[in-house]
């Protein structure tokens, strides 16, 4: 996000998915608002419009805003400029909007002063501009952005398409794709040798680290799928085109550019060049027709996975990429993309999980071809914690204290320590996530899709119906481990 982390604040994170931020000179230019820059730069990235008249803001805040306020807990006497604008800036808010009358004739010097200090853009709005009118132009803005980025993914992808359909379809692609990038687009050979490229060179070091990623997914039987790095401010990402080490093409890329557009571009060509360059499949799909026929008239799994891949497998659940974002390429062609937008894959031995952008995964452990449905509901799980901590993968962890403990004793147990708990079913559910993200409300309060106010409260509530403190490190184990029993 534009707006980042600010000391001792939190990461602002964009309100929806795919929504590009608006500039505040953007704003500032907006006719008819009369706005005036009276403290900071006008290059902060506004993600949202707040208006407050709390003295703090800080709970109400997801970061990235422009926060708007006529002063009137200053006038009141609740807090001061100082100890407003270090809350505002601690919750990570892009900028400050001050409306000047009713309250004050002008903008306080005092909080000219803290704004410049904690490096917060401080706008003034002119009397007779509502603050609605100012979040109005945001959304306005925000909207015509939005529309401007799926004009460019559409226009790629058609760009591509055509691409594609040409003669000599591989380097066209690279080229459609190295415009659009306004980098550089390269496939390798699977010995690590360039195959074809297009678009501006590379400079040594770029040359060398994007190399480095290449080798990664391309020079081990076990590898992940996607490597990238940033060095000297070009983002440089290497993927695995093939389903296994020695079996297609990897792609590497090079681009200034790090936007939603462009990863969906760069989804639209890995699909392109995976088509364009993998062998002949019939064999690959003749094993798979026969291994599902032979599942309908009543084979057990064990006896039918062996045409797929060697045991043990992985299950993987994936969710995320966007509206009619192709699958993650995890190198393996048994996919399975469910309606509600979760997506199941089976890896076999040998087949690596690693972080794919813009994709939660969750994996589960290793398992024969008879686990596979516990192996499912492990992945599952997996993913539900990779999302709730908002990580890239999570993968099932075997074993532990709780394989040592006897299975109906502690389902006993648990059900007596928890039973205080059991006339309201949403306190053992938020106390199970929040044991789970390590007590953060704010985190909790993203899992459950509540507010964090409401986390607090129903905490408060365990704590007094189990009689238990909740600080204590071993009544967390405890309540943790009920919790994993009950």
């Amino acid at each position: 996000m534009g707006a980042g982390r600010r000391a001792g604040g939190r990461a602002a994170q964009p309100p929806v998915p795919f929504a590009p931020p608006v500039r505040l000179a953007d704003l500032l230019a907006s006719e008819g608002l009369g706005l005036r820059l009276v403290a900071g730069g006008p290059g902060a990235d506004l993600h949202g419009v707040h208006t407050s008249e709390m003295a703090d803001p800080f709970p109400y805040l997801l970061g990235g805003e422009l926060l708007l306020t006529a002063g009137v807990p200053f006038q009141l006497g609740q807090t001061g400029p100082e100890r407003f604008v270090a809350r505002v800036a601690e919750a990570g808010a892009a900028a400050l909007g001050f409306g000047v009358t009713p309250v004050y004739d002008t903008v306080p010097d005092a909080l000219v002063a803290a704004c410049e200090r904690h490096g917060l853009p401080l706008v003034e709005v002119e009397p007779g501009t509502p603050f609605a009118a100012v979040a109005r132009a945001v959304w306005r803005l925000m909207t015509e952005a939005r529309h401007h980025e799926l004009r460019r993914v559409a226009d790629g992808q058609r760009a591509l398409a055509a691409a594609a359909a040409r003669p000599d379809p591989v380097p066209a692609v690279l080229h459609a794709l190295a415009a659009r990038l306004e980098g550089r687009a390269v496939l390798y050979t699977p010995e690590g040798g360039e195959y074809a490229a297009d678009g501006r060179e590379l400079t040594p070091d770029e040359d060398r680290a994007l190399a480095r990623l290449v080798r990664r997914v391309a020079g081990a039987a076990r590898r992940p799928s996607a490597a990238a790095a940033r060095p000297g401010g070009t983002r440089l990402v290497a993927y695995g085109l093939g389903p296994g080490a020695g079996r297609g093409l990897p792609l590497g890329l090079a681009t200034a550019r790090r936007d939603e557009a462009v990863q969906r571009i760069a989804e639209t060509a890995m699909v392109l060049l995976s088509l364009l360059t993998a062998p002949h499949q019939g064999a690959d799909e003749a094993t798979r027709s026969a291994a599902l026929v032979r599942l309908l008239l009543g084979a057990a799994p064990e006896d039918v996975a062996p045409l797929l891949g060697e045991a043990p497998w992985t299950v993987v659940h994936a969710r995320g990429g966007g509206p009619g974002a192709p699958p993650p390429a995890l190198g393996s062609p048994l996919v399975d993309a469910a309606a509600d937008g979760t997506v199941r894959v089976l890896l076999p031995a040998g087949r690596e999980v690693a972080p794919y952008p813009g994709w939660s995964l969750g994996a589960s452990a290793p398992a024969a071809p008879g686990d596979l449905a516990a192996a499912d509901a492990q992945a599952a799980r997996a993913l539900r914690r990779a999302e709730a901590a908002h990580t890239g993968l999570v993968r099932h962890r075997v074993g532990g204290f709780a394989a040592l403990v006897d299975e109906e004793e502690a389902a006993a147990h648990a059900r007596a320590l928890l039973a205080p708990l059991a006339q309201a079913p949403a306190l053992p559910e938020t106390l199970r996530a929040w044991l789970s993200l390590h007590g953060s409300g704010d985190r909790t309060a993203a899992a459950l899709g509540v507010h964090r106010n409401t986390v607090r409260q129903r905490i408060a509530r365990c704590a007094a119906l189990l009689d238990a403190d909740l600080d204590d490190p071993e009544t967390r184990m405890e309540l943790w481990f009920a919790l994993r029993w009950g």
